[in-house]
């Protein structure tokens, strides 16, 4: 074992905080053998040991149409162009109800920047959700991203638009849209798109209104080992001074049919992250591996400090750039079991029907 290696763990196992030259030094020097050992270490101070968590959900894509024009999107269509389409709320509503019907009880919605959308269109389609199904299903309303947009476009506040949707009976807007926080990352990928100031911004008010959020990240496009640190140490920092980031969820980048192109990475690189984000993220309690993106090896992060992850049955910005789902659930839980793992149902709605 190096001197700086024995440094690391030995801080790890005193509970201290992992500054960004240790979590560097990790990166470039640690085995994955020495990232899983220490990940878990982090992991088990939230968790039972061999304990793991799941939700079985489905993601809406109300709409595909989008101004925003990110490089790294194959969903998207421009206002105008054919293919477009906005759903009705019985559309909505059939989907709600096979998520229902398959035992799931969380959906989320997103659908990019719809000029042609107002405000009214979200709040109703939430609030009749919420008086169709109660509790018995719980949704994730936008991304942070969606919901930046919408209130630029009603002309409305940050915290005047939460207030909004609080009333319409929303309960979370997840961290989604986050992608690489940095701002060097927007200026190359999504220049129509807010600031990392701006995020943040926005989930405090989110925050502030009484509403639940998430943290997510997407890695594999160009950034730099740098750039990934970034956005973990502004993820923390948040965390430090809100306590409001409920978990925090990676995904790898699909670049299949997209304008920026460029070849997926590995699974192996992407567990290292995991891990490396399970250290250094102290103090976010959940850590999700992502089914959606990594298939049955995104069961192998929760040897590398995940301790939850989704079952989807649906997401078609992910399935357009090349991403793969399956419904045989079961099979998908036996690889948990077949690494140690019990896997237990997480149930996000409070009336979620319990089977048995």
């Amino acid at each position: 074992m190096s001197h700086e290696l024995g440094a690391i763990r030995g801080a790890i196992l005193a509970g201290e905080r992992m500054d960004v030259s240790a979590a560097r030094w990790l990166w470039e020097h640690a085995t994955d053998a020495e990232l899983q050992e220490l990940s878990t270490v982090v992991r088990d101070r939230f968790h039972p040991q061999h304990r793991c968590t799941y939700m079985i959900m489905r993601i809406i894509n109300y709409t595909n149409v989008c101004v925003a024009q990110c490089d790294y999107c194959a969903f998207y269509k421009l206002p105008g162009q054919e293919g477009g389409y906005v759903m009705a709320q019985d559309e909505v509503f059939a989907k709600l109800d096979q998520l229902l019907t398959l035992g799931g009880d969380l959906a989320a919605f997103n659908g990019g920047f719809n000029p042609h959308l107002p405000l009214n269109y979200y709040c109703d389609l939430f609030r009749t959700i919420r008086e169709r199904y109660g509790d018995e299903l719980e949704f994730y309303a936008m991304t942070i991203a969606e919901f930046m947009y919408l209130a630029d476009h009603a002309k409305l506040s940050f915290d005047e638009a939460a207030a909004r949707f609080k009333t319409a009976g929303v309960r979370w807007i997840t961290g989604g849209g986050a992608e690489i926080l940095t701002e060097e990352f927007r200026r190359r990928h999504s220049k129509f798109k807010y600031t990392v100031s701006e995020y943040f911004e926005a989930q405090r008010a989110i925050l502030r209104a009484g509403l639940k959020t998430t943290a997510t990240m997407v890695i594999g496009f160009d950034e730099t080992i740098e750039e990934r640190l970034e956005h973990l140490e502004r993820v923390r920092a948040f965390q430090d001074e809100t306590g409001g980031i409920a978990s925090f969820l990676c995904w790898t980048f699909k670049p299949y049919f997209t304008q920026i192109g460029g070849i997926e990475i590995s699974t192996q690189e992407y567990l290292r992250h995991l891990a490396l984000s399970r250290i250094f993220l102290d103090n976010v309690p959940r850590i999700r591996t992502s089914v959606l993106t990594q298939n049955d090896r995104a069961l192998e992060g929760l040897t590398y400090g995940a301790d939850d992850f989704d079952l989807p049955i649906e997401d078609e910005v992910t399935q357009k750039a090349g991403a793969t789902i399956s419904l045989d659930f079961d099979r998908i839980l036996n690889v948990a079991r077949q690494l140690g793992y019990q896997p237990e149902y997480r149930h996000v709605a409070t009336g979620a029907r319990v089977a048995g």
